[in-house]
């Protein structure tokens, strides 16, 4: 005989100052590390700045067991429209694969849809399996763009007029 689940009952929220712990505790499962003062600071510029970010939560049964951080951008890298940056994104993973992180981008879509916004950017690690999986079960596709980086230990070269 099939093993029946528990009827769950999932709300999608807004995120507050309520939820840190919760955050720090579930982004650290996947991290390995508390990173209180990043996920602090994201709470606070959101309420100082509504218009600037987007926070998601899913709930289980009265507890906090996904959380999203993303942030509209306006303009950067020569855009003429708004997109949204998919900062952080995670599960209890005592919740994986049960549709908390499909509710958590359906509430990201529908507050984006609301603000008319209508792209969706994120970054992921070549070799994270599992978030590439997700993101592409989520719809997103490579982009054309292509992410450098540089160390600053050492200063650019004085040659910038030759570009």
């Amino acid at each position: 005989m099939a093993s029946k689940k528990k009827a769950v009952k999932r709300k999608v929220r807004a995120l507050g100052t309520r939820d840190l712990e919760r955050m720090i505790a579930i982004d650290q499962a996947y991290t390995g590390r508390a990173r209180r003062r990043f996920l602090q600071k994201r709470l606070h510029a959101a309420e100082q700045r509504v218009q600037d970010f987007i926070h998601v939560g899913v709930e289980s049964d009265g507890e906090l067991t996904g959380f999203l951080l993303s942030r509209i951008l306006h303009g950067e890298f020569g855009r003429d429209q708004p997109v949204v940056a998919l900062d952080v994104i995670g599960v209890d993973p005592r919740a994986r694969d049960r549709g908390h992180g499909r509710a958590l981008m359906q509430g990201l879509i529908e507050a984006m849809r609301k603000q008319g916004v209508r792209r969706l950017h994120s970054q992921a690690e070549w070799n994270n399996d599992a978030l590439l999986k997700f993101f592409a079960a989520a719809g997103f596709e490579l982009s054309p763009r292509m992410v450098l980086e540089r160390p600053v230990g050492e200063p650019l070269a004085e040659a910038a007029d030759e570009l």
